[in-house]
């Protein structure tokens, strides 16, 4: 899901998002909130373990677990509290998988912390294809499953619209149908909830991320074609969850988080197209360093503690939910736990007067290119995206600049590169990323 996809953060978004929007009236809306990487496993890496993804060797996960063991998470944090902690959805940090599908899949949720999980292994383009309940397969993938795409016609990009892998798909799985039914899980995980013990819940839609099926009522609804079909089928769908929370009675003592993993697949020709800019003027999409791939929609809503209709231009991380979530519950942490996390509790209960500071934010793009923000500078060490936006990588010219230097406060568009002009701030960013790639 891209920046400039809910209505609450771009005002020509032609993707109607109601609940989205309804989320930020309650609560508090972040402009300055960004996923720890620009693809789906590095940002749930950091996310659970406060520990920037780069850290860890995360393209594991295909075979491995990537959470290492022992390591404190957002659910065992949660759970030492005293909460029950459920999770439903996309997993993509690995299981171990040397014995197949048919035993016990170790290394997965239910042995990082959460007491239940309902889910898939990875995203719905990647086989195979099977729900998993707890730390075993529903059905073992047995069927076999034919490569999609959409590119008739050119109307999409190959990693756009209907687009899946070859393998194989449990029996008891359809691809159209595992964003409805994450809800009807997440939905019974509250109805069934025993009030008399706090509840994490972390639902880990893999939509909008391709393939794009919406359900027959959202088809043709957006002006925003396939994408924004899908799009306006997650919004409803978060409606229901929230649905749930308030019929349980469990709203007005429940904190909210609404974000997305990274940006969104949405090339210059779909915003020519359909007048939609998914990034909201934004450089990039996913994979990239730019902001448009890692910069995201973040919500907060917390009824009598967070101020409703409320923004926040406080830079944050998806690391800093560990420290947050342990100073709000009165966690202890040690030093090893989130190394890379921030509390930024102060700034959602209005006590910072606005004037926290974010140590130095570094994160890796989809291609290698190492990307740091201190304050309103950011910097790049390499030319191009770094990911999936051409170009990806430019070689430098003699005499030009070999890396991409950008003031974000009047430049969030990232067109003027200071490479050359500002060698002062390139030298002292340089100084702070090695600092912390140094670091733990």
């Amino acid at each position: 899901m891209g920046y400039g996809d809910p209505g609450c953060y771009n005002p020509e978004s032609k993707v109607p998002t109601p609940n989205i929007d309804a989320l930020a009236r309650d609560g508090m809306r972040f402009t300055d909130a960004h996923a720890p990487g620009p693809l789906c496993h590095l940002s749930r890496y950091g996310l659970m373990t406060g520990r920037y993804p780069f850290r860890a060797d995360v393209k594991r996960w295909s075979k491995h677990a990537v959470i290492e063991k022992d390591r404190t998470t957002i659910a065992s944090l949660l759970k030492a509290q005293g909460y029950r902690t459920a999770m439903v959805g996309k997993w993509h940090l690995g299981f171990e998988e040397a014995g197949g599908y048919g035993g016990v899949l170790p290394g997965g949720p239910v042995d990082v912390g959460f007491d239940s999980f309902f889910g898939i292994r990875a995203s719905t383009d990647i086989p195979d294809y099977f729900y998993i309940r707890d730390d075993r397969a529903v059905a073992p993938p047995t069927q076999p499953i034919a490569a999609n795409e959409s590119t008739a016609g050119g109307a999409w990009n190959r990693i756009q619209g209907k687009f899946w892998g070859a393998g194989k798909i449990g029996k008891e799985m359809k691809l159209e149908d595992v964003t409805p039914r994450f809800t009807e899980e997440a939905v019974a995980v509250i109805e069934k909830h025993d009030k008399q013990q706090p509840l994490m819940l972390y639902l880990a839609y893999p939509a909008p991320h391709t393939p794009w099926l919406p359900s027959d009522e959202f088809v043709g609804k957006s002006k925003a074609g396939m994408y924004g079909d899908f799009m306006m089928m997650v919004d409803a769908m978060i409606g229901r969850v929230l649905a749930a929370v308030e019929k349980s009675g469990m709203a007005d003592d429940t904190l909210v988080v609404f974000s997305s993993d990274n940006g969104p697949v949405w090339y210059d020709k779909d915003v020519e197209r359909f007048g939609h800019d998914s990034v909201a003027g934004l450089r990039g999409m996913k994979s990239d360093a730019w902001e448009g791939g890692h910069r995201m929609p973040f919500i907060v809503r917390w009824p009598k503690k967070v101020a409703a209709s409320s923004v926040s231009a406080q830079t944050i991380c998806f690391t800093d939910l560990l420290a947050t979530f342990a100073a709000i519950t009165g966690y202890q942490r040690k030093a090893a736990e989130g190394p890379d996390s921030f509390d930024f509790s102060p700034t959602l209960l209005g006590s910072d007067g606005g004037k926290s500071t974010r140590p130095p934010l570094v994160m890796k793009s989809g291609g290698g290119h190492m990307t740091v923000r201190v304050g309103n500078w950011k910097l790049i060490d390499a030319l191009g995206s770094g990911g999936f936006s051409d170009p990806k990588r430019i070689k430098p010219a003699r005499g030009g600049p070999v890396g991409q230097l950008y003031q974000l406060g009047n430049d969030p568009a990232e067109s003027k590169n200071l490479y050359l002009e500002r060698p002062e701030i390139v030298k002292r960013l340089r100084r702070a990323m090695g600092e912390v790639v140094g670091g733990r």
